[in-house]
């Protein structure tokens, strides 16, 4: 029997960008790409939030290559209608500066993605619900959170829902 999820809540998605590929030859941080299993991971991952009916109604990624290639990799996979809007905040920001995004981004949607970074997206799962959590690459966490509206988020809390390890719904190479 499939889980039923509170479709009234808001929901704060946080996914961290796929394996990047440090032997690309990439000129700085900022544009290294996925690897091969990070793109498999970032396309498994696609489908299985589909598959478990927590699509995003919005997708924000950091401009990062390898972030920014993850959601549309995942959104593509998993035939997701959610817009992707590309923040440069949201590379090297800080768990507020995190806050602040997505309530910008969140209007009148109910679930928003941040597709980012370690370590913040890390921190930021301790700020709205207290879990320690390691944010390991193409995981997602998604976190109800106890507001009425997004503009409240930067002084809520929340309860994680879900926290998918890409490497739970990948087989071995």
């Amino acid at each position: 029997m499939p889980l039923v999820y509170d479709r009234d809540m808001l929901h704060l998605m946080l996914m961290r960008h796929g394996k990047s590929d440090w032997d690309a030859g990439a000129p700085d941080d900022h544009t290294r790409p996925l690897n091969e299993r990070g793109i498999r991971a970032s396309q498994r991952m696609g489908v299985v939030i589909r598959d478990l009916g927590i699509v995003p109604d919005i997708v924000v990624s950091s401009t990062a290559t390898r972030a920014r290639s993850t959601a549309e990799i995942a959104r593509l996979a998993g035939g997701w209608s959610s817009r992707l809007v590309l923040d440069g905040g949201l590379y090297g920001c800080s768990v507020e500066d995190a806050l602040t995004i997505a309530a910008g981004h969140g209007a009148t949607t109910e679930r928003v993605m941040l597709v980012g970074h370690q370590p913040v997206w890390g921190m930021l799962v301790r700020r709205l619900t207290g879990a320690s959590t390691e944010m390991k690459t193409a995981s997602v966490a998604d976190i109800e959170i106890q507001a009425s509206a997004w503009d409240e988020l930067p002084a809520s809390h929340g309860i994680m829902t879900q926290l998918l390890q890409a490497q739970a719904f990948l087989t071995p190479d």
